[in-house]
Parts: C-alpha cells; sequence; structure tokens
C-alpha cells in the first residue's frame, strides 16, 4: 500500500497559486522538499547519493556508509551545496528513477512525485513545473491555458508541424540555466506562419507576405496590429545583436499571441 495523501489533497484544499517569482533559483526550501519528498517515496539515501553524484558529476564519499546518519548528510551537502539549475537536473534524474523502479511502479509513486513537486511549485510561486519526467517552463494561469488549448488544438486539427513549433517555443524558454528567448520568438512566430500558410493554401509565402495578400484573414485592428508584431519579432528573433536581446517576458507575450492568434486561424475556413 503506498503512502497515504494528507487531508488537504484528499479534500481538494491547497494554498493557490502564488504570482510566479522565482525562474533562476531553487530556494532551500525547495531543496528541502524534494529530498524529502524522495524519502517519502521510498527513495533511501543511497539510492539518493547515486543519483545526486550522478547528475553533478561528484565521486562518492566512501567513508560514508551507514545511511543514517552519515551518507544522509552527505545526501544533503551534495544538494543544498550545488547550482540551482542542478537541482531540477535531480528533481528529473529522481523522476526517472521513481518512475524505473519495478517496485514503485506498482505503487504509482511516479505520479505522486510528480503531483508533490508540482503543488510545490505552484504555491511557492516558482515558474518551473514537472511534466512526463521533464522541468519546463510554467506561465502564469492565463498564459498555460492559452498554450495548452492551442497545442491540442492544433493537434486535432491535423497541424502537428505548428504545434512542433509551439512545444519548441516553450522548450526554448525552459533552457536552463538561461532561456532562449530569440528562439522562443522565432518558434512562437513559426507557428503562426505554418497555419496561415495553410489556411490560404500558400505554402511559400511568409506570414508577413500572407498578410498582405489577404487582409481580411484577420479582424480589425489585428490585421494592421499583426505585421508590426511580425516585423518585431522577426527583427528581434532573427537579427540578433550585440546588446540587444529580446527580454523572456516579451518572449512569453510572443509565445501566447502567437498561441491565440494559431487557435483562432486554425478554425477559420481555407481561403
Amino acid at each position: 500500500m503506498g503512502p497515504r495523501q494528507p487531508f488537504s489533497s484528499r479534500h481538494g484544499y491547497s494554498g493557490g497559486a502564488k504570482e510566479i517569482t522565482v525562474r533562476e533559483d531553487a530556494p532551500e526550501d525547495l531543496r528541502f522538499f524534494v529530498l524529502e519528498t524522495a524519502r517519502h517515496l521510498e527513495c533511501g539515501p543511497k539510492v539518493l547519493r547515486l543519483i545526486l553524484c550522478r547528475v553533478l558529476r561528484r565521486r562518492p564519499n566512501e567513508d560514508n556508509w551507514s545511511e543514517y546518519p552519515n551518507i544522509w548528510m552527505e545526501v544533503q551537502q551534495l544538494m543544498y551545496g550545488c547550482h540551482w539549475f542542478r537541482v531540477y537536473d535531480v528533481i528529473e534524474a529522481l523522476y526517472g528513477q521513481i518512475a524505473g523502479g519495478d517496485d514503485m511502479n506498482d505503487q504509482d509513486h511516479a505520479p505522486q512525485f510528480e503531483a508533490a513537486i508540482n503543488s510545490f511549485l505552484v504555491e511557492e510561486g516558482i515558474g518551473w513545473q514537472l511534466t512526463d519526467g521533464q522541468i519546463i517552463t510554467r506561465g502564469d494561469e492565463a498564459f498555460e491555458t492559452i498554450v495548452k488549448d492551442a497545442r491540442s488544438h492544433l493537434h486535432e486539427a491535423g497541424r502537428p508541424t505548428a504545434a512542433k513549433h509551439i512545444e519548441e517555443a516553450l522548450g526554448c524558454l525552459s533552457r536552463r540555466p538561461e532561456p532562449n528567448a530569440s528562439g522562443a520568438a522565432y518558434h512562437a512566430m513559426g507557428a503562426l506562419e505554418c497555419v496561415a500558410r495553410d489556411v490560404v493554401s500558400d505554402p511559400k509565402a511568409t506570414l508577413g507576405q500572407i498578410l498582405k495578400r489577404y487582409p481580411t484573414l484577420l479582424p480589425k485592428p489585428l490585421d494592421t496590429a499583426l505585421p508590426q508584431i511580425w516585423g518585431y519579432a522577426s527583427e528581434e528573433a532573427r537579427h540578433v545583436e550585440e546588446g540587444r536581446e529580446i527580454s523572456r517576458r516579451e518572449a512569453e507575450l510572443l509565445v501566447g499571441l502567437s498561441a491565440t492568434l494559431t487557435t483562432y486561424l486554425s478554425g477559420k475556413v481555407a481561403i
């Protein structure tokens, strides 16, 4: 029998989502929670040390052979002393260990681990999430809903290339330790261009050309605003200059806008 859920989980209570204030950091409370959650799900100190040493490329201390207190203390030193982005590498590795263990699989520990980590990240305002064993970027609730709906809609509409561009944009924002904001902007606009080409049956036209040739493709005033947005994104994503770099927030804005517009265009009858 697996570990019991706490009262708050059984009855659907939570502390609520905090505004995202943490991205390029892994607070000590998170490091503590990761270790304690793994221990609760039957990852002992020896397994934890093996994972941490592999992720951090450190040799285990051969003088530590007893799980408590020696190996456990070594585990904590490794976890609290590593760079912030390595903590998320450790989370991914722990998920893989838990999901791959035969005994743990029987008790569905991997979904429990994922749910516990994500609950902590949301309630503590940390802009990451664990999805299918990978740590990816997390935006506010509106951003998450828009992007998730866009991916689902594009797949259902038979537009996997556009959906892949949205996923690649999220991957760029998820890159550690520094997000690839320019790459995110590039893929966001790529998704929009893919759908627009499909709708107008013009596979070689750029989005800029399509917007000029088909002025009724978008409702006013988006028909005049989008070309300017497209020009901005193209300039920032494709012509990077020294000392001039698109910010993460700007990239998120473009990804969210692209997700909204691709969903809209994907529902239009081909012109």
